[in-house]
């Protein structure tokens, strides 16, 4: 695996947080976290990472708003972008898609599916 692959994940959640890095690492990518929209969008000029996993429900500027101001900036707009919430509705969803998110996993997620998922994205 490539170890140049740098993954940004953005939740304030430990339960989910530490697993999600554990996952990323053990598939040998960088990661860094980031427990709020603000650290995430200053760690994102510093960390340029190629995939974000990022929650929606965040205390500040929520995930939503993180995934725009990425898509926005001409120099991060490439960065995927996974959305991963609890808010698992069909309208959430396309909302997010909406918002020029790569892919949308809802919580609870299984472990390969994420990881699949990322793995595509960043193939």
């Amino acid at each position: 695996m490539d170890r140049s692959r740098k993954i940004l994940i953005v939740d304030d959640e430990p339960n989910i947080v530490v697993p999600l890095q554990f996952l990323m690492e053990q598939n040998g990518y960088q990661v860094k976290i980031a427990e709020s929209g603000e650290a995430a969008i200053d760690l994102m000029e510093r960390f340029r990472p190629d995939l974000v996993l990022l929650d929606i429900m965040l205390p500040g500027v929520n995930g939503l708003e993180v995934c725009q101001m990425l898509r926005e900036d001409p120099e991060l707009k490439e960065t995927k972008i996974v959305l991963v919430s609890a808010l698992g509705r069909d309208v959430d969803m396309a909302k997010g898609m909406a918002m020029g998110a790569d892919a949308y996993i809802t919580k609870p997620f299984s472990n390969r599916e994420i990881v699949a998922r990322v793995n595509e994205l960043l193939k």
